[in-house]
């Protein structure tokens, strides 16, 4: 925007050629929001040196723009002035009431003093926003005028902040524009950025552009003369404007295509506008008679629009000189949501008919915001859910019963079953794409019907954490486990502590009573933990050392007149064998995620065991002579504790075995055989990369009931024709 532009948007009387489309009321209250803000702000400067509240009166003109009411616009005057100016929600409350009130709160910024770290509390300011965005969209609507304005004068600004904003407005505020169709406001933020992050190659490329521009004038007039004569012969109406590609775009596609400029053809093109939707299908065919039309480049964004309710046809041609240009149709109500997105609801706001699938769309991924942040009450963690969804290249797939679902690329069967509901995600045991059967992480295609079949005591899989795309899918699994992981270290933490108090000649631990509350009081705070439950945690996920705690709740108990079981403190300590406890934690396999199995050495029912209690990792079980353990307990021999396998475990267990065969045909097919009739199930397979020679090792990871039952299948498939050897993989000292 030029400096004739930025000086009349700079003075409320400019503001105020601006709001013929407001009320005489409304007028006159968005005057008194600006006489309050010019005092507020009234000494402050610029670093242009301009008074502070030309922003304020910049930032209103946008919403203009918009056409934002009255509210909106004397939010957009009063929004630096808490944060600035000292000046209190309750203040703007009596003096503007609580809707006006609730959007400037909105779009502060919070305190930076709560916060650790400029990234917490960047995060957290992000949230706050967003949460408030959810509920009222004018919230981000006169954000992204303030960021667009602060980056259109960002030149007044010190060099050292040029960086940080540029990322901070391509990463966030670009994509939120994008993902809310305010195209036109996307595409200059996102030049902006490029302008002060890489001035220099923003800087060659500009005049690149402006040359090549010059060069092609006589071929886009032959084109734009072309397609107005086709128009009229059929009689159609039309209006054509000539569409350049913003230099950021051009940038990205050389960066990301490793192109030269003169490689990137597309950078010219026309977008159409026609009466109605029929008329953009006809107007298709007529270009397709004038040019030929490039393979693969049609886009139907109308039939299935965009998730931010762009809707539109697009299509590439080979237009004269063999050069490639892009045309897109649509009809007027189209490009309005098309350059205005969400804020085509104030545009049109007379005719409901033209926006009610945009504002539907948009609003269901700001409600999607309310439901991550349910889960998620970790500012950092909730900036990365809802940055997943910021960039979304979308594909559309069918419920069994025709719905259309949206989902960026690359997403799965499980981001499918969380879009459709939380309960289908978390309790997803199979489904079938097209009607053919397919694994969970399948990623699903454009045109996919997609069928799941869901299981009633089924929990989401920590793994899928692994491929899953979509945040919302990423949210609610991360809560559920989160959830049982809680409720389950507390239990594992209980028992730890319990059993090494027993060491310090204490039976059992004292009840969570009132009568014991003070003991506990005390113990909470020695540790440094909020409560019980955390303490217990901390225990099970080895941030805390039973036994430090177990010593400090003793004496606190001898300190309240308890006395200490001096047998069992014989007992415990001394007749135990190798200087470890002799009460043990039973171990069957129903652990979930408060116990791991260790990878090294896989352990099954019937091996001699031993649980390490790591740092912040919880309870891993090991074989005992695993090489792991030996090396881990001559630096952390205290966080190994006895565990012991149940009578009765519930679940099969992993074990990795290597059998060396005679390469030859089928010889894979026998091992597998021999290992089903043994009733065994192969989890993995692995044949190395070794070239074709007389024996090869097989290895494989295979589930069994305990030790038993694999070496009853070792033995089967030792007995099988052109079988070596077959044998366990444990890494032991011995083996090492």
């Amino acid at each position: 925007m030029n400096n004739a532009v930025l000086t009349e948007i700079s003075s409320f009387a400019g503001l105020l050629e601006k709001l013929d489309y407001l009320s005489a009321s409304d007028v006159q209250s968005v005057r008194q929001a600006y006489r309050y803000a010019d005092e507020a702000h009234l000494g402050q400067l610029r670093n242009s040196g301009a008074p502070y509240i030309t922003h304020p009166i910049a930032v209103a003109a946008m919403c203009t723009t918009w056409k934002l009411d009255a509210h909106a616009l004397m939010a957009a005057l009063l929004h630096d002035a808490m944060e600035d100016c000292g000046i209190t929600k309750t203040d703007l409350i009596e003096r503007f009431g609580a809707p006006v009130a609730e959007l400037v709160d909105g779009l502060t910024k919070l305190d930076k003093l709560e916060f650790s770290t400029r990234e917490e509390n960047q995060a957290e300011s992000f949230r706050k926003m967003l949460l408030a965005m959810a509920k009222d969209v004018r919230v981000i609507l006169i954000k992204l005028a303030d960021r667009t304005h602060n980056m259109r004068t960002m030149s007044d600004m010190p060099r050292t902040k040029w960086g940080r904003i540029s990322a901070e407005t391509i990463d966030i505020y670009a994509p939120i524009a994008h993902r809310l169709g305010l195209n036109q406001t996307y595409r200059e933020l996102q030049d902006l950025a490029f302008k002060h992050m890489q001035p220099w190659r923003y800087d060659i490329l500009s005049k690149a552009v402006t040359k090549a521009r010059s060069r092609r004038k006589d071929l886009i007039k032959t084109v734009r003369v072309q397609v107005e004569a086709s128009f009229a012969s059929v009689k159609m109406p039309v209006q054509i404007y000539g569409r350049e590609k913003s230099l950021y775009s051009i940038y990205k596609k050389m960066d990301g295509k490793h192109l030269s400029f003169a490689q990137v053809t597309d950078i010219y093109g026309f977008r159409l506008l026609v009466p109605t939707t029929i008329d953009c299908y006809t107007a298709m065919g007529l270009m397709h008679q004038m040019f030929k039309p490039v393979p693969g480049k049609f886009k139907d964004y109308i039939a299935i629009p965009k998730p931010n309710g762009y809707q539109s046809l697009h299509t590439t041609l080979i237009g004269p000189a063999g050069i490639n240009i892009e045309f897109q149709l649509r009809t007027h109500a189209m490009d309005v949501v098309a350059e205005s997105g969400v804020a085509a609801h104030w545009l049109y706001k007379a005719d409901e008919t033209d926006t009610p699938s945009t504002e539907r769309m948009n609003a269901k991924w700001l409600q999607s915001l309310l439901d991550i942040h349910d889960e998620t009450r970790d500012a950092t963690e909730f900036f990365e859910h809802v940055k997943i969804d910021l960039f979304p290249d979308d594909v559309y797939v069918f419920t069994p019963k025709n719905k259309i679902i949206t989902l960026p690329r690359g997403a799965t069967v499980v981001d499918f079953a969380y879009a459709i509901h939380t309960n289908m995600g978390d309790r997803a045991t199979a489904a079938k794409i097209n009607g053919v059967p397919v694994p969970l992480r399948t990623e699903v295609k454009n045109g996919d019907i997609i069928e799941v079949t869901t299981g009633g005591t089924n929990n989401p899989n920590p793994a899928w954490l692994n491929f899953v795309k979509t945040a919302r899918a990423r949210s609610k699994i991360r809560h559920h486990l989160k959830s049982m992981a809680l409720t389950e270290s507390v239990d594992l933490g209980e028992k730890l502590l319990s059993l090494a108090i027993r060491a310090e000649g204490v039976v059992a631990l004292p009840a969570h009573n009132t009568s014991n509350q003070a003991i506990w009081d005390k113990l909470l705070r020695f540790t440094g933990n909020r409560d019980v439950a955390e303490l217990m945690s901390d225990i099970a996920l080895g941030k805390r050392i039973a036994s430090i705690v177990a010593k400090r709740l003793a004496k606190l108990l001898v300190d309240s007149g308890k006395k200490l079981d001096t047998l069992l403190i014989t007992r415990e300590r001394f007749l135990a064998s190798d200087k470890v406890a002799a009460s043990s934690i039973i171990l069957d396999g129903s652990e979930s995620a408060s116990v791991q199995y260790a990878s090294c050495c896989r352990p099954v029912p019937g091996d001699a065991i031993l649980g390490y209690l790591g740092r912040g990792e919880g309870l891993t079980v090991h074989v005992s002579d695993c090489n792991t353990v030996q090396r881990l307990r001559k630096k952390d021999a205290e966080r190994f504790i006895p565990v012991e396998w149940s009578d009765e475990p519930v679940r099969n267990f992993e074990a990795g075995v290597l059998i060396t065969v005679v390469n030859g045909k089928g010889v894979l097919a026998k091992v597998s055989v021999a290992l089903a009739n043994a009733e065994v199930d192969i989890s993995h397979v692995d044949m190395g990369k070794e070239l074709a020679q007389e024996a090869i090792d097989l290895r494989f990871i295979l589930s069994v009931r305990d030790k038993t039952h694999l070496e009853e299948a070792l033995n089967r498939v030792r007995r099988t024709d052109s079988v070596i050897s077959a044998t366990r993989i444990i890494p032991t000292r011995s083996s090492s």
